[in-house]
């Protein structure tokens, strides 16, 4: 006949033989059902009569909360009982059926976006309530959560205070103190490998679980930048949208103060603009046009309206000012979104590096102040004028007169390199672009940005994560004065656009933004490369 432990529990088979004890599958004989649950056997690493009262002690207070933990939320397993044998520690926990997520890569193979985002989703409000009462996990990995059977909602199990408190020791000062670091290598970041986590600490071993559910790739087999210390993964993870690597390259920063602050603050972000993952194309630069009938030949100087330039950061509050080269570059994003609402749904562009963009919009001033120098804009140059003047004429008569070219008016392109396609043209593309805007549309208007625009930090220094924080925390909405289309060839076209953008502050900022388009032949698309 089988012992029972603590006159009760029948072990069925060992789950788990590690330094810290063992796990059991067991059957509670007292329980008409005979009900399954998990008792985890926990031993001190130091047979000490001097710290095991302590160690008691700290059992009873870790037990206590792990109770409160899972009688508040069904993702973590409820404890049913906790005792002392023996001099050993055991705790009765929930028997959760289902598969650990490392089991399920391994039997299927990486998880797809949906997925990973659903689980993600499920885990941060359960890693949100737990540190509302001020617990840190400590070990979020794949092996740690198991997907129940059912309902297939991610299960969050092993918390790491009670194996701390088994690693109890009196130091040569003759004080208590944990003698180990609680964690698993790879899965961990650097301030909770030196033994001092924090709540982001459990956000990074997220992020780095969503990689290995995405790409099956172990912390170990990725790559990490010798100068940066971050983690290179983004090769691996070529189908996934530039929202989610945002949402994990900000989770898994090597430094504390690039990461989310709090699991509420990443899970509002993963959340905005649910269902917007569409599936996405990789961006191929147009080649270099280099037939002289397939370009326009003037060079026109234009001189901007007034522009606005970066305050100094230590003026003494935060207004929100709008340097040209800012304004620019978001609405170098808005003209490309707008020509994809005027098509059908189109392929969504992707870029293979994500976190970068437009500036920090927090830091842009109200007072313009004229550039130094009007902006020069040279088409590339051919061997033939005579066709080509017939064809700019009208584009700079639109330019110099400041109006907006009806459709018709849009630069003519000879027939020998007219594209067989009905284009929209760029004008009413930043017409469209804004209109997006104001809808609150910024994952399309992201998407219509090529990836040197999208990848250039000096932009958007924490990539779409910025792109959103300016569209949706400050501008209200963008009015369109006017619209004039500089110049255009086959492949590119530059066009200037005078906004006034409305803040949520109540400020209205008016602004000249030129826009400089790539024809994306694949998507049927313009996309913007550049704004000034």
């Amino acid at each position: 006949m089988q012992t029972l432990l603590n006159n009760r529990y029948r072990v069925i088979q060992t789950l788990e033989s590690g330094g810290f004890g063992e796990t059991f599958l067991a059957e509670d004989t007292q329980m008409p059902s005979n009900r399954r649950c998990v008792i985890k056997q926990l031993r001190p690493i130091q047979n000490n009569p001097q710290i095991y009262q302590l160690v008691q002690e700290r059992f009873k207070r870790e037990a206590a909360i792990l109770e409160q933990l899972g009688g508040a939320t069904k993702q973590i397993p409820s404890l049913y009982a906790y005792f002392q044998l023996n001099g050993q520690f055991y705790l009765v926990q929930e028997w959760i059926e289902g598969d650990t997520l490392t089991k399920k890569v391994q039997e299927q193979g990486s998880l797809s976006e949906s997925a990973v985002k659903e689980i993600l989703v499920s885990l941060l409000s359960v890693i949100e309530y737990v540190h509302n009462q001020r617990i840190i996990h400590r070990d979020i990995k794949p092996d740690n959560i198991i997907l129940r059977h059912r309902d297939r909602k991610p299960v969050l199990i092993d918390f790491g205070a009670i194996r701390e408190t088994m690693g109890t020791v009196v130091n040569s000062q003759g004080n208590p103190t944990s003698s180990i670091v609680i964690g698993t290598p790879g899965y961990m970041p650097s301030e909770q490998a030196a033994g001092r986590p924090i709540y982001s600490s459990d956000l990074y071993s997220l992020g780095i679980t969503a990689i290995y559910l995405l790409t099956g790739k172990q912390p170990q087999e990725l790559e990490t930048d010798p100068s940066t210390g971050e983690i290179v993964w983004h090769k691996h993870a070529l189908s996934v949208s530039q929202t989610m690597i945002a949402v994990i390259d900000r989770a898994i920063a090597y430094h504390p103060r690039d990461r989310f602050a709090t699991a509420k603050e990443m899970l509002k972000v993963l959340q905005f603009g649910a269902g917007t993952f569409s599936p996405k194309v990789a961006y191929i630069q147009p080649p270099a046009i280099t037939s002289p009938s397939a370009t326009l030949q003037k060079t026109i100087s234009v001189s901007p309206a007034p522009s606005y330039q970066p305050a100094h950061q230590n003026s003494g509050h935060r207004e929100i000012f709008l340097p040209s080269l800012i304004v620019g570059s978001l609405i170098g994003g808005s003209i490309i979104i707008g020509f994809a609402l005027t098509k059908s749904p189109q392929p969504v562009l992707q870029s293979s590096v994500l976190s970068e963009s437009s500036p920090t919009h927090d830091q842009v001033q109200d007072t313009p102040t004229p550039l130094q120098s009007p902006v020069s804009i040279t088409p590339e140059p051919t061997a033939s004028k005579e066709p080509q003047d017939q064809e700019v004429s009208p584009v700079r008569s639109q330019v110099l007169s400041n109006n907006v070219p009806s459709p018709t008016q849009s630069a003519q392109l000879p027939s020998s390199t007219q594209p067989q396609i009905d284009r929209i043209t760029p004008e009413q593309a930043v017409q469209n672009y804004f209109e997006t805007i104001n809808k609150r549309d910024f994952q399309t208007g992201w998407n219509q940005l090529s990836p040197s625009y999208q990848n250039n930090k000096r932009r958007n220094p924490d990539g779409y994560l910025s792109y959103i924080d300016w569209w949706g925390g400050k501008v209200k909405n963008v009015d369109i004065e006017q619209v004039s289309l500089v110049e255009a060839t086959a492949q590119t076209a530059t066009v200037n656009a005078k906004i006034k953008y409305f803040m949520n502050s109540g400020k209205v900022i008016p602004g000249s933004v030129y826009f400089f388009l790539l024809w994306d032949a694949e998507n049927s698309r313009w996309i913007v490369s550049d704004t000034k």
